[in-house]
């Protein structure tokens, strides 16, 4: 049974990650002709990265202690070995929210603007809505793929309930 709920936290994670990406290109989009912002100067560009994080469970940190205080012989605990020696490989997932580096700035010829130069010219941000779009379109597959594996888990243990 925790099997199937480390797959339900697991598709958890992924819900909350395509959320953020899809609410970060929301904001890219709203923002696609915005000028100047509070910090000064045209929008930049945001995405959402994404990282393992490692996180270290009771099993781990016991493994790590190496404590010696109850030693027996093996053969006393049959199949409790096992368990102890077994790789336990728990992670989880860390996203920030970033300013694309690559993002640049496009320049407008708009001289009734307030924001622009000498020449007629507005710094725009360099936010290319078709991209946007694939990139909403990617996060909501994922989205939708995570709440198809966190249901075929429910229907798993439900069966396995029933039997």
């Amino acid at each position: 049974m925790s099997g199937i709920l480390n797959a339900i936290g697991i598709s958890s994670k992924g819900l909350s990650v395509q959320r953020a990406k899809m609410n970060v290109v929301a904001q890219n989009i709203a923002n696609a002709e915005t000028a100047e912002t509070p910090e000064g100067g045209p929008y930049r560009r945001k995405r959402v990265t994404v990282q393992e994080e490692k996180v270290s469970d009771f099993k781990s940190l016991l493994r790590q202690a190496d404590t010696h205080v109850a030693r027996t012989h093996p053969n006393h605990r049959p199949g409790r070995q096992h368990i102890l020696n077994e790789e336990v490989n728990s992670s989880s997932v860390a996203m920030t929210e970033i300013e694309d580096p690559e993002s640049s700035f496009k320049l407008v010829y708009d001289p009734s603007h307030p924001e622009a130069n000498e020449e007629g010219y507005v710094r725009m941000p360099d936010i290319e809505i078709i991209n946007e779009m694939v990139d909403m379109m990617a996060a909501t597959r994922a989205y939708e793929a995570n709440t198809v594996a966190i249901s075929s888990a429910k229907t798993m243990a439900k069966d396995a309930l029933e039997i």
